[in-house]
């Protein structure tokens, strides 16, 4: 029964974490352990009751798990359960075990389907376990019912995630066998993490349910999806056998007669079936701890270290000192500013892996929303020409003008630069917005000191609007001083002589070889469920092509679309999609991609989609409507141009 010599490591790591729930902290140790990660109805709850051999964990329908349970499984003579939160009662009827569990989690999340982050730390003494610890996560669901918030689906992959993105957890990927491997959402978060499969164990659940003819030998045998640690098949009881209170002794008899006579696993039978899965994991555990643990005691050691330093400052304090209290509060001030300068600079501790903030942020808003803004700025040709007409004609008044006189140039090109007040103000607002994100992220180190959190935040953010309203008026200064002076020597001014080419030289897309200008993932959202549906893959932007892969290794290119007369056109979000969507279209009324017209791509936020647009608007794909871009040359043309055809009409 698992590795004799070892058999310590497991209950040492599970004091270790008692020991920090026990006092309400986070372990920031990286301590090892095993998440378990699937879908709903996987089969994960089934899985660790077999391991328990007794029926302990809510079951129903939508989503069950609703807090992380870390369940410490402990061989013993006797048999019971115990609850961090219950001290020193023991549980011998594993149906109080059940409801324990859901009125711990109701007391925390409510009795709608809510979920928390807070874990249920259960412990089970069994002759019929081996030492083992596990962390059962909430099962990923896609639409959120009760009083679940719309993006359900983010916040329990951001739960898993602050779990198996540790570099000591190992991930307990669990799947059912009759669905497609390449659609499995356990798998697929374990990849993301662990893109070379060190740390993923798989787990295949349901092969009894697989349609007849067909079986899962290529995945058990570890040649489709290929995992450093491999996969285990199991079969778990039915619906039927559950609810007929089927005994768990029984179940496992029949998994291992099924092994042992199907065709295509019966040569690896004693590679299969739960009891085999949970002496591997013990054994993976107990050798991932020792693996581990120098770093960990060299990790503990360093703290220690630091703690009775600090320990040592505190001996001889006196609370009362004003001394003490005022160097207190400007050390906290201090690591509030260099907190701050960090995150813009961005060499902050803590680097965010979700989303972008701060200085990147700001950075975006500069290269990519700034540019955008300007591009969606629209301008009606029939009403230029109309206004250019009228300039001239009231400048000349009663006589009739040889030349095009400067005034009426001048009026409709200031016309056209206060229009940029709008964006360059919202520039300004973005970003000073993002700003004071940043003051509120810092101050939530002050959370001990809700008083001095207040304030810091509101004599920050009084001055960053301060700043704000100087920033403004710089900017309009700077307009100001455009429409002062409208400088036609300046090298810029392309003159009448090269109008007409420059306005040829609009519609085509500028050369730039085949620079890349921007990778990542996107759905194509208007594939027919017929053809697959909606999928995820890897794109790559160049200068002169939009192409995409199967993933992120680039190996399997699937499409690459030229982007030549190619325009971006925005797509209203669909009233059950939590995905937001632009599509690509051929302006030539061409297919865009085999018999699609357009082309629907989705991401996950309104700020990657304005990114994308921007990215596509460096490699030459402009929005569907003549923008504010082509102005400038339009303007000159058409200037000459009218005033040619006057004079021609007057002769």
């Amino acid at each position: 029964m698992g590795n004799r010599g070892m058999e310590e490591l497991i209950p040492l790591v599970n004091r270790l974490q008692d020991a920090f729930s026990a006092i309400g902290q986070t372990c920031d140790l990286d301590l090892p352990q095993i998440a378990v990660v699937g879908g709903q109805s996987s089969g994960k709850s089934s899985v660790l009751e077999n391991f328990v051999g007794r029926d302990f964990l809510p079951r129903g329908s939508g989503i069950v798990t609703r807090r992380p349970l870390i369940l410490q499984l402990i061989s013993s003579t006797s048999e019971h359960a115990e609850f961090l939160h219950c001290k020193g009662k023991k549980f011998t009827d594993f149906n109080d075990v059940r409801q324990e569990i859901k009125a711990e989690t109701d007391r925390v999340t409510g009795t709608n389907k809510g979920i928390s982050s807070i874990p249920i730390n259960l412990r089970v003494y069994s002759p019929n376990v081996l030492n083992l610890t596990l962390i059962d996560l909430p099962g990923i669901t896609k639409v959120p019912v009760g009083d679940q918030p719309p993006d359900i689906e983010y916040q329990i992959r951001d739960m898993i995630m602050q779990f198996i993105c540790r570099e000591n957890c190992l991930i307990l990927a669990v799947t059912p066998a009759n669905m497609d491997l390449a659609n499995s959402d356990a798998l697929k978060l374990a990849k993301d993490v662990d893109p070379q499969g060190h740390r993923t164990i798989g787990v295949i659940t349901k092969l009894d349910l697989m349609d007849k003819g067909t079986d899962v030998r290529d995945v058990l045998e570890n040649r489709l999806l290929p995992l450093r640690r491999g996969y285990v098949g199991v079969v778990n009881r039915s619906q039927k056998d559950i609810e007929g209170k089927k005994d768990i002794s029984a179940a496992l008899a029949a998994e291992r007669r099924f092994f042992k006579s199907h065709p295509a696993y019966r040569h690896m039978a004693d590679c299969m079936g739960t009891p085999y899965l949970q002496r591997l994991l013990n054994q993976q555990l107990t050798n991932h701890i020792c693996d581990t643990l120098p770093a960990l005691r060299s990790r503990l050691q360093g703290q220690l270290l630091s703690l009775d330093k600090e320990a040592e400052e505190y001996k001889c304090l006196n609370p009362d000192d004003p001394s003490r209290k005022t160097k207190a509060l400007m050390q906290l001030i201090q690591h509030f500013g260099l907190d701050f300068e960090k995150r813009i600079e961005g060499s902050g501790d803590q680097v965010d892996t979700v989303e972008l903030s701060g200085g990147a942020k700001i950075n975006r808003i500069f290269h990519e929303r700034f540019p955008f803004e300007l591009v969606k700025m629209e301008f009606d040709e029939k009403e230029l020409r109309r206004e250019i007409s009228y300039a001239i004609k009231n400048i000349h008044g009663i006589r009739t003008g040889l030349f095009t006189p400067d005034m009426a140039f001048e009026a409709i090109v200031k016309k056209q630069i206060v229009k940029l007040k709008g964006p360059c103000l919202k520039c300004v607002d973005m970003v000073i917005q993002e700003l004071i994100n940043t003051v509120q992220q810092c101050t939530s180190k002050l959370e001990s000191f809700p008083k001095l959190r207040e304030e810091t935040e509101r004599i920050v953010t009084t001055h960053i609007r301060e700043r704000e309203s100087q920033a403004k008026d710089q900017v309009l200064l700077s307009l100001e001083i455009q429409l002062s002076y409208i400088n036609t020597n300046h090298e810029d001014f392309i003159g009448f002589a090269n109008a007409q080419q420059k306005t040829s030289q609009t519609s085509k897309k500028p050369s730039a070889g085949n620079q890349v200008i921007r990778k990542g993932w996107l759905t194509i959202n208007n594939i027919s469920l017929i053809k697959g549906g909606a999928k995820e893959y890897w794109f790559m932007l160049t200068a002169e092509s939009l192409s995409w892969f199967k993933d992120d290794e680039e190996k399997e290119k699937k499409y690459m679309l030229p982007l030549d007369n190619l325009k971006v056109r925005d797509i209203e979000k669909g009233f059950m999609s939590s995905k937001h969507v632009f599509a690509i279209f051929n302006t030539e009324q061409r297919n865009v991609y085999k018999d699609y017209r357009h082309l629907e791509l989705a991401c996950d936020t309104q700020d990657e989609v304005d990114s994308w647009k921007a990215s596509l608007l460096r490699a030459g794909v402009y929005p569907e409507k003549t923008t504010y871009m082509k102005f400038w040359v339009h303007l000159l043309c058409f200037f000459f141009l009218l005033f040619f055809l006057h004079h021609s009409s007057q002769t």
